[in-house]
């Protein structure tokens, strides 16, 4: 029995769990990197605690950043044009690492989801 143990003990540190540094990336300024029906797209913003300015395909737009727990925001559109500008999106930072992050998104409510890379660039 005494080797059983063993044997889970190695296991277990084989794995390592993912870092979540998150209150690192609460504000600064970032590239984040998704993809769209296959195509890799690229948007540039700046945040604080509160507001995002992002710039994305040419149109710069400001969004509210409310924080649900350190890994956890919503972001949704200070001033929409439209219906689907109104639509609020659930962000979760799924890991870190020394200047970037891995992240979920998709609308609030939704079950769809998608994945995309945020580098901190300053």
């Amino acid at each position: 029995m005494l080797w059983l143990a063993g044997i889970g003990l190695v296991l277990t540190s084989c794995f390592k769990q993912q870092e979540r540094n998150c209150a690192a990336f609460k504000t600064g300024k970032f590239q984040v990197e998704f993809e769209v029906n296959g195509q890799k797209q690229i948007t540039m913003l700046e945040r604080n605690d509160s507001i995002q300015i992002e710039t994305y395909q040419g149109k710069t737009d400001t969004a509210t950043v409310r924080w649900v727990s350190d890994c956890e925001y919503i972001v949704k559109q200070k001033h929409p044009k439209n219906m689907a500008e109104k639509k609020a999106y659930a962000i979760k930072i799924l890991n870190t690492s020394k200047n970037s992050y891995t992240f979920e998104f998709g609308e609030v409510d939704s079950d769809v989801k998608q994945t995309g890379t945020v580098t901190k660039i300053n």
